[in-house]
């Protein structure tokens, strides 16, 4: 049976991952990587569609060959680095992140499927502010459980002033 994914769903599964983000950044800062580490596996598994096949991961600072991640150990070392595979990742999530919000531009949803994009902010434990554009993709798996199978960030795009 089909489970319809509505939009409160949707701004659920954004909290979800927004709140995971913090735990993931406070418990590096507070308690080290080991701590980051544990956080981030049961975020990517509780989020993350990786049961149901390979994610489409484009996360907002990877680039070259390294760009796509659609594996469950590339999506770990982007948020956490510390893996020689992927010498090229800082750990996103262990940016102090305190605070993740965010803004829909639209969305769309056909029964256990549904895109949505729009910017999310990230405010670190300094106040500064970090504002990305983003897409997300979703599935419903055979639990009902919301799963991200496509994540696409980048920063916005700064036309050149001199052009």
């Amino acid at each position: 049976m089909t489970q319809t994914i509505t939009e409160q769903d949707l701004e659920a599964a954004r909290k979800v991952w927004g709140d995971a983000l913090v735990t993931i950044s406070t418990a590096y800062d507070e308690e080290g990587l080991e701590a980051a580490e544990a956080h981030a596996n049961a975020a990517l598994d509780g989020a993350y569609g990786y049961n149901l096949g390979p994610v489409l991961f484009k996360p907002t600072l990877a680039s070259g060959e390294q760009t796509f991640r659609p594996t469950r150990e590339g999506a770990l070392s982007y948020f956490i680095a510390h893996n020689a595979a992927y010498p090229n990742d800082g750990g996103f999530a262990l940016k102090s992140w305190r605070k993740v919000e965010s803004e829909t531009s639209a969305s769309f949803i056909h029964g256990d499927v549904a895109m949505w994009i729009g910017w999310v902010t990230f405010t670190d434990k300094n106040g500064d502010v970090t504002k990305v554009d983003k897409s997300w993709g979703y599935k419903k798996d055979a639990d009902g459980t919301m799963r991200i199978v496509l994540h696409h960030s980048s920063l916005p795009y700064q036309p050149d002033a001199t052009a």
